[in-house]
């Protein structure tokens, strides 16, 4: 069973517990998949706060109504679609876009190494925010759900081809600013490991 997939059973099974139990099963479900949640709001509102702000309203809606997700022909996915549109709603209730400025929150720090692991996952992070919202959430989507471009085009309403080209294109671009600012970022590591 491939990732995907089994996440899809594990939310179901939550949304079907929380048919059952009522919301004291909720936590089950964020557990699960807050993390991953937030992520793709940030992304799309580039804002920690706003991003857990459409989190939380899409799962007080799955909270009142479990047969959202638990009668979704693909749960998992559904789910992302909710966030998503909470997301945008955020972003049309604010009419501005912030920057943002609290993405290094969701970096998950490896013991091997911290500080140039830290250091690379910001580099990609913040490469990542500069690129387009459009982009940017094919990417996260795409490498860090694991999902095809067939369930990317079905959670953000495109087709799988511009799904696709939306990742080719995000890629280069990263790899453009990623290149051009590589030996920055390492020199600059040298230098504070010299200095220490």
């Amino acid at each position: 069973m491939n990732a995907t997939k089994k996440l899809d059973h594990q939310v179901r099974e939550h949304a079907q517990r929380l048919k059952e139990v009522g919301v004291a099963a909720l936590n089950g479900l964020f557990d699960l998949t807050a993390q991953r949640l937030v992520r793709l709001a940030v992304t799309i509102t580039r804002n920690q706060h706003d991003g857990e702000d459409a989190v939380q309203a899409a799962l007080l809606r799955v909270a009142n109504e479990p047969g959202l997700l638990s009668n979704a022909d693909y749960p998992w996915a559904y789910l992302l679609r909710m966030v998503r549109n909470e997301a945008l709603l955020v972003l049309r209730r604010k009419k501005r876009a912030y920057p943002l400025a609290n993405l290094s929150d969701l970096i998950t720090h490896c013991t091997v190494d911290q500080a140039e692991r830290e250091e690379q996952f910001q580099a990609v992070w913040k490469a990542l925010r500069k690129l387009p919202s459009t982009q940017s959430e094919v990417v996260v989507l795409k490498i860090w759900e694991g999902l095809t471009f067939s369930e990317i085009g079905s959670v953000l309403d495109i087709s799988p081809s511009t799904a696709a080209s939306r990742y080719r294109y995000a890629l280069e671009k990263l790899a453009r600013k990623l290149n051009s600012i590589g030996p920055v970022e390492s020199e600059q590591a040298t230098d504070r490991r010299a200095a220490v």
